[in-house]
């Protein structure tokens, strides 16, 4: 039987929907905004977890390539003092492959493989109980109708509000993004101090996260606890007045470390957001939701995890019953639920603690964490 099924969004939880779908012979209709795939940067590199985002690769048949391309030497971790002293240098065993790096560019250009991607069409509404089916709506005026519409569409999914009334509230924690290139010749001091993988600076309220990607790339991250309009005086797009305004806010922190923020170049404002903890919503035949668009949550290392764990197991239970495509959302959705409830608390905890007014919550968070 051939539904016709469309996933809305082509990050990694929607193309690891349609990656299994396609591995069950079933076609998908991926509806990406983006004109096109290097639209925007990618982002930061994501740690892929053994039993969430490698279990979905091993779904899609696919863990061998993503084992060749990750890099499971960015798993070490680096800890310092505001002061610069090193208090946490953990580095994984050859053979730790519990949680590796993979760029985001090159996992997107994995799940993809043959998969066919419509650029350009920006969903604006889906209204599930049409006449044929459900309707999505986009932003030329357009229409389609499909049985089934998965909105993997993010924080603020369009899809949502066809299931649910709920959107994202603020944590009040911001990041500022910001980032280095060619760094072991540019910058080699910093290179040293971010180490292979990541490096991370905890003050009260604040943090300064340093992680290496592939090819030179540093992204930094700034995540202080402040108003949502805190920049409300400031120019995003003046570098020079959002470097300095950063430099006042971790002011008195070692040079070294302020250095990954004195060499950044753009900087980037993405305010935290999150639904409730336990989001769920009543059954609607033919929408149903994955990833960030059915739980978003505190980032911190799960998100992209369980998005892709979304997708391989809800093209599984499709694939498994063919005959009842409604039977099938209605048991992804509990399961979907159960775990990404539990996963909602453990990183909601964990954005506190590392937010503390007590710089060692979040040493003592790393230490319960890490492996020894």
């Amino acid at each position: 039987m051939r539904h016709r099924i469309a996933v809305v969004g082509s990050g990694p939880g929607g193309l690891a929907f349609a990656r299994v779908m396609h591995r069950h012979d079933h076609p998908v209709t991926i509806l990406e905004r983006d004109p096109a795939p290097d639209a925007r940067p990618p982002g930061g590199m994501l740690d892929l977890h053994q039993g969430l985002g490698q279990l979905a690769l091993e779904k899609a048949g696919l863990l061998g390539e993503f084992e060749a391309l990750s890099r499971p030497e960015a798993q070490a971790m680096r800890i310092l003092d505001p002061d610069g002293t090193v208090l946490r240098d953990w580095r994984p065993r050859p053979q730790d492959r519990a949680n590796p790096e993979i760029d985001r560019g090159q996992l997107r250009d994995l799940l993809l493989g043959p998969l066919g991607v419509r650029w350009g069409r920006d969903v604006t509404r889906v209204v599930p109980g049409a006449r044929d089916g459900v309707l999505v709506h986009f932003a030329d005026g357009r229409q389609e109708t499909y049985d089934l519409v998965v909105g993997a569409d993010g924080a603020w999914s369009r899809t949502r509000p066809a299931v649910s009334p709920v959107t994202p509230h603020y944590t009040g924690v911001t990041t500022v993004e910001t980032s280095l290139d060619d760094v072991d010749t540019r910058h080699p001091h910093l290179a040293r101090l971010v180490g292979d993988g990541s490096m991370a600076v905890y003050g009260a309220h604040r943090k300064l996260v340093a992680q290496r990607n592939s090819g030179g790339h540093v992204k930094v991250y700034a995540q202080f606890r402040a108003p949502l309009d805190w920049h409300t005086n400031l120019d995003p797009a003046d570098a020079e007045a959002v470097r300095s305004s950063l430099l006042d806010l971790y002011d008195g922190w070692a040079d070294p470390v302020l250095d990954l923020v004195r060499q950044g170049t753009t900087f980037v404002h993405r305010p935290l957001h999150v639904l409730p903890v336990s989001h769920t919503w009543t059954h609607v035949a033919g929408v149903t939701l994955l990833g960030d668009a059915a739980h978003l949550m505190p980032p911190l290392g799960a998100g992209a995890n369980l998005a892709m764990l979304d997708g391989a197991e809800l093209a599984e239970a499709i694939a498994a019953a063919p005959g009842d495509l409604d039977g099938a959302i209605r048991a992804f959705e509990e399961q979907m639920w159960a775990r990404a409830g539990k996963w909602a608390k453990i990183t909601t905890a964990g954005l506190e603690r590392l937010m503390s007014p007590d710089p060692a919550e979040a040493i003592a968070l790393f230490d319960e964490v890490q492996p020894s």
